[in-house]
């Protein structure tokens, strides 16, 4: 249950964010081809935010003091450009425009995110 509702998350954040910015698009055929899409996607921005952030935050950890966190902003436009990336070699309708973008986009998963985990504390 755990899994179903943290991958309801990302797919909530990530369709906030591709609704907020033009720089973000989520193609399909229609309505239902694209909120797979947003399934399968959201996956993946999972994945990679459980095993990739993690290491590289380990690894900037300095930087992320110096800065006062700011650079974990970049971190998470990484990522969020990273799974651009799987999605495009995956073949999937799922595209990052450019790192200003990513950033913006990632602000916007961050809060989404932190307020579905108000709501539902689970997650």
């Amino acid at each position: 249950m755990r899994f179903v509702v943290w991958i309801l998350v990302n797919v909530l954040a990530l369709g906030a964010a591709a609704l907020l910015f033009d720089g973000i698009t989520v193609t399909g055929a229609d309505r239902s081809e694209q909120i797979v899409t947003l399934v399968i996607v959201g996956a993946i921005f999972g994945a990679i935010t459980s095993f990739v952030k993690p290491v590289i935050a380990l690894f900037s950890l300095p930087v992320i003091v110096l800065t006062f966190g700011l650079f974990l902003l970049v971190i998470n436009a990484l990522m969020l450009l990273l799974t651009s990336v799987i999605a495009d070699g995956l073949d999937l309708g799922f595209h990052v425009d450019g790192f200003v973008t990513a950033v913006l986009g990632s602000i916007v998963i961050s809060i989404v995110s932190a307020l579905v985990s108000i709501v539902l504390p689970d997650a």
